[in-house]
């Protein structure tokens, strides 16, 4: 569907629940709370799905919106959400009822939705949920705010080769609303706790090097976010991280879990298709962005990883 058939669809609708991912970023949580946000200014029964997973720094956005234990909805959205394994615990359920649309710009996008509005060619969902809010009217800074917050962060403020001239605009006319977008970009990229800086300090020292430093594969255990004292809110976005060192075109983050296996995150500069690189095992994304879990230990999540660039790079 299109944004506009899209918009149509919401507006004939009610009491409407909307999902988030997985380890929820900025995009999936702004989404969902400028949706829910939209639809409520329209008159809408709407509720965003508690995420169990929502760290600290973006709790607050979800937080007014938040469904109530006992939710009967009559029409369910996931936003941001491309794939059956990112549903959350509490959102399986709903995958099991079905899902109603599904609103996403993942190329990877697995089309579980009964109606979907996709768009790979869209830096953040957030993007997408803009332009569906439009055609309801004027965007308020409620609405604003947290669809900020989802381009801003998906973007890397802006900094990802994700960026386009399209999510400039749609970033200027979020600010003209009146948000505070001064004090959004200073908490989610200017501000770092004590034990984000030494946890990015023991990356630093313990990354490893590839192909005279353009690929850089940073492991981290669960042990060292304990040892450190670090919380969720400190690990945010800890992918971004080895891609900032000079020289780096592919950076790796793998991230053990409490299962045994790891959470893995590819970024790329170089050309080199990460969505194709995380496809080989089991995950996907975008061609400079993606990620997926695999059910081996660190070291092991290590060699598959770096044997997995070689095939993409080998054709």
């Amino acid at each position: 569907m299109n944004v506009s058939e899209t918009a149509a669809l919401l507006a004939a609708q009610d009491h409407i629940l909307i999902l988030t991912h997985k380890r929820p970023d900025g995009d999936t949580i702004g989404c969902a709370a400028g949706l829910c946000a939209a639809l409520r200014a329209l008159g809408k029964t709407a509720w965003a799905l508690p995420n169990s997973d929502v760290s600290s720094l973006f709790a607050p956005y979800l937080e007014p919106y938040l469904a109530p234990a006992e939710v009967q909805p009559a029409f369910v959205v996931t936003v941001d959400l491309a794939a059956r394994s990112l549903f959350t615990q509490e959102g399986e359920a709903w995958l099991k009822r079905g899902i109603d649309l599904a609103i996403d710009h993942h190329p990877s996008y697995e089309g579980f939705g009964k109606e979907s509005c996709v768009d790979p060619g869209r830096a953040a969902c957030g993007e997408l949920i803009y332009d569906i809010v439009r055609e309801w009217g004027p965007v308020t800074a409620e609405i604003a705010l947290p669809l900020y917050v989802a381009v801003s962060t998906d973007t890397g403020c802006f900094q990802y080769s994700n960026t386009t001239p399209a999510t400039h605009r749609i970033a200027a006319a979020l600010m003209e609303t009146g948000i505070d977008y001064a004090a959004l970009n200073k908490k989610h990229f200017r501000t770092k706790s004590f034990q984000r800086l030494a946890l990015e300090g023991r990356l630093t020292a313990e990354m490893e090097f590839h192909d005279g430093g353009k690929i850089a594969i940073a492991a981290v255990p669960l042990s060292l976010a304990a040892e450190l004292g670090a919380s969720a809110a400190d690990m945010e976005d800890i992918a971004a991280f080895p891609g900032q060192i000079e020289g780096v075109e592919t950076a790796v983050t793998i991230k053990e879990k409490e299962d045994g296996g790891c959470k893995l995150s590819v970024r790329t500069t170089g050309g080199l298709n990460a969505s194709k690189v995380c496809g080989l095992l089991g995950g996907g994304g975008h061609a400079a962005a993606a990620g997926g879990s695999i059910p081996v230990p660190l070291e092991q999540a290590k060699a598959a990883v770096l044997e997995a660039i070689r095939t993409v790079q080998h054709g």
